[in-house]
């Protein structure tokens, strides 16, 4: 039997290729997978080795605050990192050096003032020459570093990008207007944050206290070790140099490196597990085109097995047989898709650092015995369990009963029970996704998702049949005969049709919900930017942190404005376990610039001195019209605040509103708000625009934003996480359209003798050719119809649980994004049928005729 199945799987080499083409995607998905991730997490590793092989200790002041930092609304009154202490801890016995670190944002403005980089990892910090006039954390690549307040540094992409050359004049800001310095220098570093397509700037110490701490202070300390220190007895020693009172945290070079490994084995765990989800989808359409292709082949290979039962082979014999034959096919495919995988990850990592510029570091593939292993063992186990009912229902062949027949079709009784379960399971997922929708329950939506998608498949064979009636009359006005026979053959077998077209309906499924969901959600946004804010333009940092205390008084004085507020949300702490965030905002020009509707209490709370809760916060956390709150501010300080009145969700503020004049005296020092909201007296223009951008000093990382523009950022977000999500479920269609192309080339091979009857009849080549593409065509259809329907409905789902996320959120089905799925469905039919039907096309007449 053993070498029954290797003659079996030689023998039918082409009928199988399909079979291991799909295997062999889905295997090498896994395996691209974990290659890709693993060596991403060695080269990550290895990096940040590098970045702490000088450093024996690293002390980091948690309570230092200022422009550029965010500790939670710690206030700095505990005793600081200064440069005493940084002489202290330089003078111990066991240090060779003692180097105070001060870090924060700074955005460089092109020679156009666009800034470059993106606005998270624009850097800058501190040049710490040593005795050599060199920083060993930032080689110097061309000049030398800056030295007094007038110059700067850039790392030399940075440069590159912005036209600069050593002693141009560069444009930077922090938060604030714009300083123009001299650049001095260009400088390489291995910070994952600037090689990752950021920017980084570098200060003289002093230069980079003002900006982002205050004079003298530092916010962490990199000790190095002398020759032959310990350095668990330097962290010792060095804890006791640092102040009393002081919020210092003191940790090896070694521990800190470990900390950070650990951080990027988490990240690229992460990563791997969102991949695999899609390689799981891959391999899951793979099992419909398995379980088909053996079907197919046990019901072309009756005869045969039928002699073997007859010459003494039992049924657990004929059962290994099958699935000897299966296990050798997923054993071959995924031998090639470990090579495909580990050539995916080769290419999937040029390409991020070609044409995307995402700038990995460098480091060899990692192929992990793990992966091997994981890869060969996924693809083997795929294969064979969906084999395994095909091999079942081979070993129920009767002897004498299957000689006479070449296949023996479906009873009554088991489409009937298969309908029965369909319809449970149907009915089950379906109320459990209506369920999880009413409670807005997103763990129910996705299990009534799943079984609803399982019952939907379960019932194909019975939906097969109407739903590709439905095209005959179109069929048989427009093509004939050869229309008229291609939808009986695709309602022949509605197993079959079922199995084919379910593949395709996964990957319309899901593209038909993430598109419904996309455009819901963007539909939602819209209308909220749209209906929530009053303001003409929204003034913040690119990178989302405080702009400066001097932001909001120099746009009240540009020429147009007539409404101006700063928005600022900060902690407070009410004495339960969550802290409350609080929205302040200027309460004389609000009703200006948001559209807010009071639902209880006082319009004119904000102006009383008191508190606004949105309708959802106030359900949350129970905040009714006059209660009282303690509250502790970011300063220490204490209060109550009452609330004054329950307002409708808004987009543009939080659950809490509070004023400012209330809130902004417990600020943290020498930062303003989050952003700025502006009226202007002749609406937005482009007049306005410039203004307001002249106001804030031409700062690169200050964005001005209209509604138009706002809603364009959204837009595009969703659209970009859209493409990347198509992307990864591009492999599950294309392991449909293969199992199209191999149900319709065994369907030939099986059908020979009746082409061959067709063409003596009268059917020339034209005719069959096209009867096979339109069946093809109609079973690529019904796959693409159940699949919207199907995407819809989980999509309404899944909207129905953002209903608190997002206000007025309703579910959108563009007609033309869905019209152009049904048309891509038909065109992978028609597509996946050429080479089945051009050989069904050319098949020999008696050849034909003649064969059994």
């Amino acid at each position: 039997m053993y070498r029954t199945a290797l003659r079996n799987v030689l023998a039918h080499k082409a009928r199988l290729l399909m079979t291991v083409l799909a295997v062999m995607l889905g295997t090498a998905f896994v395996a691209g997978t974990l290659v890709f991730t693993d060596t991403l997490g060695n080269a990550l590793r290895s990096q940040n080795a590098k970045s702490y092989t000088d450093i024996a200790v690293t002390v980091s002041d948690r309570g230092a605050v200022g422009r550029g930092y965010d500790h939670g609304g710690k206030s700095a009154t505990n005793a600081p990192l200064t440069e005493e202490t940084r002489k202290a801890v330089a003078a111990l016995p066991g240090t060779a050096d003692a180097r105070g670190i001060v870090s924060g944002f700074a955005g460089i403005a092109d020679k156009k003032g666009a800034l470059v980089g993106d606005g998270f990892s624009t850097t800058g910090t501190n040049f710490v020459p040593g005795a050599d006039g060199t920083d060993p954390r930032y080689p110097l690549v061309e000049g030398r570093g800056p030295k007094n307040a007038t110059e700067i540094a850039l790392d030399a992409k940075t440069a590159e990008k912005g036209g600069y050359q050593v002693g141009d004049t560069v444009r930077v800001a922090v938060n604030g207007p714009v300083m123009e310095l001299k650049l001095t220098g260009t400088l390489h570093t291995n910070d994952p944050r600037v090689v990752s397509g950021g920017s980084l700037a570098a200060f003289d110490t002093a230069t980079a206290q003002q900006l982002y701490l205050s004079p003298g202070h530092f916010a962490e300390l990199d000790v190095k070790a002398k020759p032959g220190t310990d350095d668990d007895a330097l962290l010792a020693a060095v804890r006791q140099a640092l102040p009393q009172g002081g919020e210092f945290e003191a940790k090896t070079g070694r521990a800190l490196a470990d900390e950070q490994d650990k951080m990027i084995e988490a990240g690229t765990k992460g990563m791997s597990k969102a991949l695999l989800v899609f390689a799981g989808i891959a391999l899951f359409v793979g099992i419909f085109i398995i379980a088909n292709t053996f079907t197919m082949l046990i019901a072309q290979r009756t005869k045969e097995l039928a002699l073997l039962r007859a010459i003494g082979a039992g049924r657990r014999q004929v059962t290994r047989s099958v699935l000897i034959e299966a296990f050798l096919v997923g054993l071959t495919a995924s031998v090639a898709g470990l090579a495909a995988g580990v050539g995916i990850a080769a290419g999937l990592r040029s390409l991020l650092n070609g044409p995307m510029e995402a700038n990995l570091p460098d480091g060899p593939l990692v192929v992990a015995p793990g992966t091997v292993v994981t890869a060969i063992l996924v693809g083997v186990l795929v294969t064979v369990l969906s084999a395994l009912l095909p091999a079942i229902r081979a070993a129920r062949i009767a002897p004498i009963a299957a000689m006479s027949s070449v296949e023996q079709p479906a009873t009554q009784k088991s489409l009937l029970l298969r309908n029965v379960i369909g319809l449970v399971l149907t009915g089950i997922g379906a109320a459990a996704l209506a369920l999880g929708a009413i409670g807005k329950t997103v763990g129910l939506v996705g299990l009534g998702a799943a079984v609803l998608m399982i019952g939907v498949f379960v019932l194909t064979p019975l939906l097969a049949r109407p739903l590709i009636t439905l095209f005959a009359p179109l069929l048989r006005a427009v093509y004939g005969t050869p229309g008229r026979l291609a939808r009986e053959n695709a309602v022949r077998n509605p197993r079959r049709t079922a199995a084919t077209a379910s593949a395709l309906t996964i990957g319309v499924m899901l593209i038909t919900a993430l598109t419904v969901v996309g455009a819901s959600v963007n539909k939602a946004v819209d209308d909220a930017t749209a209906s929530d804010s009053k303001a003409d333009y929204t003034v913040a940092m690119a990178n989302y942190s405080m702009l400066s205390p001097d932001v909001v008084p120099q746009i009240a004085k540009a020429p147009g404005v007539t409404a101006v507020s700063g928005t600022r949300t900060v902690p407070v702490e009410t004495g339960t376990d969550d802290s409350e965030w609080l929205t302040a905002v200027d309460a004389n020009t609000l009703d200006q610039l948001v559209t807010v509707k009071v639902k209880d209490g006082s319009a004119d709370a904000l102006k009383q001195g008191k508190l606004l809760v949105s309708s959802g916060r106030s359900e949350t956390a129970g905040h009714k019209v006059g209660d009282v709150l303690s509250v502790t501010y970011p300063d220490g300080a204490k209060g109550s605040l009452t609330v004054g009145g329950v307002m409708e969700a808004n987009s543009v503020l939080a659950g809490v509103v509070a004023p400012e004049a209330v809130v902004g005296p417990h600020a943290q020092p020498g930062t303003g708000p989050d952003k700025v909201l502006v009226k202007g007296a002749d609406g937005a223009d482009a007049k306005l625009k410039q203004a307001l951008r002249d106001a804030t000093g031409g700062n690169p990382l200050i964005e001005v934003k209209g509604e138009a523009d706002v809603k364009k950022e959204n837009r595009r977000m969703i659209t970009d996480l859209l493409s990347v999500l198509y992307g990864l479920l591009g492999m599950a269609v294309v392991i449909a359209v293969l199992g199209v192309v191999n149900t319709m080339a065994m369907s030939v091979f099986e059908r020979r003798r009746e082409i061959g009857m067709l063409r003596a009849i009268g059917l020339d080549r034209r005719g069959v050719g096209r009867m096979i593409r339109l069946e093809s065509l109609l079973i690529a259809l019904f796959g693409g119809v159940v699949g919207v329907v199907l995407g819809i409905v989980v999509a309404w789902a899944g909207l129905k649980t953002l209903g608190d996320t997002f206000k007025g959120m309703s579910t959108v089905v563009p007609p033309l994004q869905i019209l152009g799925f049904l048309v891509a469905a038909a065109l992978i039919g028609l597509l996946a049928a050429l080479w089945p039907a051009r050989r069904a096309a050319r098949t020999d007449i008696l050849g034909a005729i003649k064969s059994e």
